[in-house]
């Protein structure tokens, strides 16, 4: 229970940042390089992949429809 709730609230913070922004651009207002950007845009991806996988079980998607659903997102998320 605790890791499920400790879960929503990440993807709930991390929903309204990328409301905000997309990993590039805060990276770049950040005017983060070498290291620090490549260790700030793996833990963006990867909270938009966890918050981009739970929006497609929540809209019930299956199959290419996940799975185009979830890149979009994902991409929309970061920037790319």
């Amino acid at each position: 229970m605790r890791i499920v709730l400790a879960a929503l609230i990440s993807v709930t913070l991390c929903s309204a940042a990328f409301a905000d922004a997309t990993c590039n651009a805060t990276a770049k207002d950040k005017k983060l390089a070498g290291a620090a950007l490549k260790s700030f845009m793996t833990k963006c991806e990867r909270d938009a992949k966890t918050k981009c996988d739970s929006d497609a079980k929540v809209k019930k998607l299956h199959g290419a429809a996940q799975t185009s659903f979830t890149k979009k997102c994902i991409r929309d998320a970061t920037g790319s």
